[in-house]
């Protein structure tokens, strides 16, 4: 994953009155913590920093110009807008080159099992260590030709060199079993639209 640069600007009003003035200039609210340091309030350009999230995914590593301060972070969590969908704020957790960070990395499923089977995912992300600076964008699980009745654990998903596993080693990532015949199907539809027969209410006691 590529480094991005960014401007930042150190915020020094607070509260949620302070967080919307900032939003409506075109700016995110952020944090930015971690090595046992002070908390920085920041504001983030929205549009630049909506595109590295749409480009880089949230493990994105930024170059924050603050001032004449130059730190490296690592996007931690993006908080959006339930109904809205814009970014409210995000925490940035500070980072060194070299060091190692833990993150979730979406795993990416290839190819076709063999004919008549049905692919069951348990798993969509692998926790890995990894260097800050090389966080793999996804990692890819190829299934192609797989055979009915395989499991496949976390431990046995390929990593990209210099990522180690955090994940439980045995944690299932996905099975492929048969496919539900058409009986099967019609058996679960015919369960599923039975509906809940009701007890007949009993006739009130005579005064």
């Amino acid at each position: 994953m590529s480094e991005v640069r960014l401007a930042a600007e150190q915020r020094t009003e607070f509260g949620k009155g302070a967080a919307r003035r900032t939003r409506r200039a075109g700016k995110i609210p952020a944090v930015l913590y971690g090595h046992g340091s002070d908390p920085k309030h920041l504001a983030l350009p929205g549009l630049e920093f909506a595109r590295v999230v749409r480009e880089h995914g949230q493990n994105a590593v930024l170059t924050l110009n603050i001032g004449s301060e130059t730190e490296l972070a690592l996007t931690k969590t993006v908080t959006t807008h339930p109904l809205k969908n814009y970014i409210e704020h995000v925490d940035l957790l500070l980072v060194q080159r070299g060091e190692k960070v833990t993150v979730e990395i979406p795993i990416v499923v290839s190819g076709d099992p063999v004919p008549g089977s049905l692919v069951t995912q348990d798993l969509t992300t692998l926790l890995v260590e990894v260097e800050a600076l090389h966080i793999p964008d996804q990692v890819e699980l190829s299934i192609a030709g797989v055979q009915v009745g395989t499991q496949i654990t976390a431990a046995q998903v390929t990593l990209p060199r210099g990522a180690t596993l955090a994940t439980d080693p045995e944690a299932l990532v996905l099975s492929v079993n048969p496919s539900p015949t058409a009986e099967q199907m019609e058996a679960e539809i015919d369960t599923a639209g039975a509906g809940v027969v009701e007890e007949p209410k009993s006739d009130a006691a005579a005064g």
